[in-house]
C-alpha cells in the first residue's frame, strides 16, 4: 500500500524538511534546522508525522558533525524503500522502465519494444510495463512518464509530440485511471534535468541548462533553483534558435534552426547528399575521426550550431553549468553506458562556437559533454514522481 493512503497533510515546513532529507538521505535535527532555516521546534513538528507514517526513522546517536564538540546527534533517516516509484521513458522504438526508491536508486528495470505509435497502443504498453514492474512490490505508489515534445506537467497532458505524431493526448489521466497509481507526465528533457537537480550535477547549483543532441535538440533550464516550464509547457527551445537563415529546412517550417543542422536526421541527410547513404551517427563520427572531409564538415557545422544555441541560452539565463548529452554525444540505450565514441568529435566545435558567441561573464559557464543511457532518462521520470510525492504528500 502506498504511504499516501490516509496520509496526514504536511505543513510547508514539513514539505521542506522531507525534500531536504530525500535529497541528503539523513541529517541531524541541528543540520536540518541549519539547511532549511527552520527553528528546532519547527523541525520537531515537521518530522513527527513523517516518523509516524514510516517514511522517516530516527537512528541511534552518533558523533556530532555540527560543530558541538562531544555532543552526539540523533540522526533522522529517510526510509527510502517505504514508497517506490516507476519511471518510464517513452521513445519511438522502446519503452525504458525502472523501479526506484525515494532516493531514486534503481531497484529494477525493463524494456518493451514499441510497434505502433498511436496513443492507445503506447498507453497499453505503458500500463503493461507498469504492471510488470510493480508485481511483488506493494510499496510502488506512483508513476513518472517522460515523453518528448510539448507536455503540460500540471495536467499530464501531451500537447504535441512530433516524434510520436501525437496531439492533445491526456496521457497522465489515462495511465492513472488504468493503473490506479498517481501519475506524473513530464517533457523528457525536463525529466532528465529533474533527476540531475535532485541527485546529480544539479545538486547545489541554482542555474543549470541541460541540452540533448539527438533526433531532436532538446533543452531544459534550472533557474534560481527551479525547473522552468514556461507559460504553456514550452521553454528553452534551443533547437529552434536560428543559426543560418539560408540553412536547411527544419520540420518546424523555418530554415537554419539548430535542430535542422545538428539533429541526427539533419546530419544524416547532409551525409546522404554527399553520397553516404544508410549511416548512423556513430558511423559519421568514425568517418570524421578518420579525416573524411564531408563527415568532418558536417559534424563541425553541427557542433558550431549547438555551441551557438547554448551561447544564446547562457546569454539569456546566465547558466553556470551546461550539460550536453544525447546520441551525437555518445548516448546509448545499452546498460553499459560505454558508447562514448562521439564525444571528441563534437566537443571542440561546440566549445569554440560557445566561446565566440557567449557575452561577457556568460562565457564562464562550465560546459560538460557526457553520454547518458536511456535508463537514466527513465530515472529522471522517476525523479519527477518522487518530487510530486514529496511535494504533495498527504494532500488530496
Amino acid at each position: 500500500m502506498s504511504a499516501t493512503s490516509a496520509a496526514p497533510a504536511l505543513s510547508p515546513a514539513g514539505t521542506r524538511v522531507f525534500q531536504q532529507l530525500v535529497r541528503s538521505g539523513d541529517a541531524s535535527r541541528t543540520a536540518l534546522a541549519r539547511d532549511t532555516g527552520l527553528t528546532p521546534g519547527a523541525i520537531t513538528r515537521a518530522v513527527r508525522p513523517l516518523l509516524e507514517a514510516g517514511l522517516l526513522l530516527e537512528t541511534g546517536d552518533r558523533a556530532s558533525t555540527d560543530g558541538a564538540l562531544g555532543r552526539p546527534a540523533t540522526m533522522v533517516t529517510v526510509q527510502a524503500g517505504a514508497h517506490q516509484v516507476i519511471g518510464v521513458k517513452v521513445t519511438a522504438d522502446e519503452l525504458f522502465g525502472v523501479v526506484c526508491d525515494l532516493r531514486c536508486r534503481v531497484l529494477d528495470e525493463a524494456t518493451v519494444p514499441v510497434g505502433g505509435h498511436g496513443p492507445e497502443a503506447i498507453t497499453d504498453l505503458i500500463v503493461g510495463l507498469v504492471d510488470r514492474l510493480r508485481t511483488g512490490r506493494p510499496e510502488v505508489g506512483s508513476v513518472g512518464l517522460a515523453v518528448s515534445g510539448d507536455v503540460d506537467a500540471a495536467t499530464g497532458h501531451v500537447g504535441y509530440s512530433p516524434f510520436l505524431g501525437w496531439r492533445d493526448v491526456p496521457l497522465g489521466t489515462e495511465v492513472a485511471r488504468r493503473t490506479g497509481l498517481a501519475t506524473t507526465v513530464e517533457n523528457d528533457v525536463r525529466a532528465l534535468l529533474t533527476g540531475e537537480r535532485w541527485y546529480g550535477v544539479g545538486r547545489g547549483i541554482s542555474s543549470l541548462a541541460l541540452v540533448t543532441v539527438g533526433t531532436g535538440i532538446g533543452c531544459a533550464l534550472l533557474v534560481n533553483g527551479q525547473v522552468v516550464h514556461g507559460g504553456f509547457g514550452v521553454a528553452g527551445e534551443v533547437g529552434h534558435v536560428l543559426v543560418d537563415p539560408e540553412g536547411p529546412l527544419c520540420h518546424c517550417g523555418n530554415r537554419g534552426c539548430v535542430e535542422a543542422i545538428a539533429g541526427s536526421a539533419g546530419i544524416l541527410e547532409r551525409m546522404g547528399q554527399a553520397g553516404f547513404k544508410g549511416l548512423g551517427i556513430g558511423d559519421v563520427a568514425e568517418l570524421a575521426r578518420s579525416g573524411q572531409p564531408d563527415a568532418v564538415r558536417v559534424l563541425a557545422e553541427a557542433g558550431r550550431a549547438v555551441g551557438t544555441g547554448i551561447a544564446t541560452i547562457a546569454n539569456l539565463v546566465g547558466a553556470e553549468h551546461i550539460v550536453i548529452t544525447g546520441e551525437a554525444i555518445g548516448s546509448s540505450p545499452s546498460d553499459t553506458a560505454d558508447d562514448e565514441q562521439d564525444y571528441d568529435v563534437m566537443d571542440p566545435h561546440v566549445r569554440s562556437a560557445f566561446e565566440q558567441r557567449a557575452f561577457g561573464s556568460a562565457a564562464r559557464a562550465a560546459i560538460e559533454l557526457r553520454p547518458l543511457r536511456f535508463v537514466d532518462w527513465a530515472r529522471g521520470a522517476a525523479a519527477c514522481a518522487v518530487e510530486d510525492f514529496v511535494t504533495h504528500y498527504g494532500r488530496s
